[in-house]
């Protein structure tokens, strides 16, 4: 009887921890954590970076087709011609520049002139060409200088009389300036004065020397009967 009971109680006990089973909630099944793996990292690697080239800007013409320039060596011979009589007699002097101020011309019909009114020819006319609008007078001042020395005259001033298209002209003589009776030979020197209407200076020229010259005059008597011999 006893061996019949145990088998039995085993069977309860076992159909009990069954039933127990099932009215107990599953349990989650933990997962595994994923295990870090380190792996080492290699050192960065630097690569050299070459300079960027740096350019200048160019201004470029617009409308403008650059041309390729061609360079081209030539040879020049030198043509040396001969000198002829006429070169060689030419005169190599040059008149000294003379200032001006409110004259763009100064001109001579004669360089040469006799002195009193005896010979011909004995008057000069001098000539300006006057650009300063503003100038009210325009002034001649002539002198006699000496061939040899440093011996000048007086001055002597004239208002020149207008010509038409800005210019202004005088004709000189030599009876006209002072002092001619202490020169026979001489330089004549002159220069252009402008001013305003209250006479102040406002502009001219420097003195012109060595361009007019003064030459005694020797009249040749003329023949008379009594001079005239058969």
């Amino acid at each position: 009887m006893r061996k019949k009971i145990f088998p039995l109680l085993t069977l309860l006990l076992f159909s009990f921890a069954c039933g127990i089973g099932d009215l107990m909630p599953p349990q989650e099944t933990p997962t595994p954590e994923a295990t870090q793996t380190e792996t080492a990292t290699p050192p960065p690697t630097f690569t050299p970076v070459p300079p960027s080239p740096t350019f200048t800007a160019t201004p470029t013409l617009i409308g403008f087709t650059a041309t390729p320039m061609r360079i081209v060596e030539e040879t020049f011979t030198p043509t040396i011609a001969p000198p002829t009589q006429e070169t060689l007699e030419a005169p190599s002097t040059f008149a000294p520049s003379v200032e001006m101020k409110g004259v763009s011309m100064v001109n001579l019909t004669l360089t040469e002139f006799y002195k009193g009114k005896k010979c011909e020819p004995n008057v000069v006319r001098i000539a300006a060409q006057i650009t300063d609008k503003s100038a009210s007078h325009i002034l001649l001042f002539v002198r006699f200088k000496n061939l040899k020395t440093d011996g000048v005259s007086k001055w002597t001033n004239k208002e020149m009389l207008p010509f038409g298209a800005g210019t202004y002209v005088f004709d000189l003589s030599s009876d006209d300036m002072l002092e001619d009776q202490y020169f026979t030979t001489a330089w004549v020197e002159y220069q252009i004065i402008l001013t305003n209407a209250r006479g102040k200076k406002i502009g001219g020229t420097g003195i012109f020397k060595e361009r007019l010259m003064m030459l005694p005059c020797v009249p040749t008597p003329t023949p008379t009967s009594e001079t005239i011999k058969p």
